[in-house]
């Protein structure tokens, strides 16, 4: 079973758009969008493991220029 996480992601000002570009070029990630709110990106990842997924792409997403802060969601199945 994959995990799948949606992180929100609050950029420097007028930097969201060259985020959601670059964070959906991260190998796993399936979903970038920006929207208006406390966050301005929601990305979607997915991966075979919580290590991979941290090790893969939370990294790589980490040192994206102008993010200033991140939330990881993990999606859970009921």
């Amino acid at each position: 079973m994959s995990v799948q996480v949606y992180i929100l992601i609050q950029t420097e000002v007028g930097k969201a758009s060259g985020v959601a570009k670059a964070v959906s070029a991260i190998a796993g990630v399936t979903l970038a969008e920006g929207v208006t709110g406390p966050y301005d990106v929601i990305m979607r990842a997915e991966s075979p493991s919580m290590e991979e997924l941290g090790r893969a792409i939370l990294a790589k997403v980490q040192v994206v220029p102008g993010i200033t802060r991140t939330l990881t969601c993990p999606v859970t199945s009921y």
